[in-house]
């Protein structure tokens, strides 16, 4: 109990030493959802998670509902959730297909999805039904942009 509340402690103290940067890292080579999750493609794979702007809107996440391997996922609707000390929100996939595999980290390590979303903290990789669904995705500069807009509103 005491390591949890003083990880708890130091994962607060690093939000606030972070809160300053500048804007949300947003990764080249990929595709984004205006709900905010990137995808990662080769080929008919697709590993999917949620963006380093809205891991950080946020704020520390606490735990992540996962599908099951072999779900089928439609482009926009829902299939987990993400829950932090702040929300919890519904976690949207920017593509159809079926699940091929699932993040089982995030069972025992959901801060991943914080520490690093577009790599350890990965959600499902999904084998896509339609690939020309991609086309309806933003790239990294239209997120960018996307995200600049979204934040003046606020």
């Amino acid at each position: 109990m005491a390591s949890r509340l003083w990880a708890s402690r130091a994962a607060s103290y690093l939000r606030l030493s972070v809160f300053h940067r500048g804007f949300s890292s947003v990764v080249k080579d990929l595709k984004y959802a205006d709900s905010h999750e990137w995808v990662k493609i080769d080929g008919n794979s697709a590993i999917v998670g949620i963006t380093d702007h809205a891991q950080d809107h946020l704020g520390d996440v606490v735990y992540v509902e996962l599908p099951e391997a072999g779900a089928a996922v439609n482009q926009g609707s829902g299939f987990g959730a993400v829950e932090s000390v702040k929300a919890t929100s519904d976690i949207n996939s920017p593509v159809s297909g079926k699940v091929v595999e699932v993040n089982e980290e995030l069972n025992s390590s959901p801060g991943l999805v914080n520490a690093s979303p577009y790599e350890n903290g990965w959600i499902i990789k999904v084998e896509m039904s339609d690939t020309g669904e991609l086309n309806s995705l933003m790239d990294s500069e239209q997120y960018t942009k996307f995200c600049e807009e979204e934040d003046a509103k606020h």
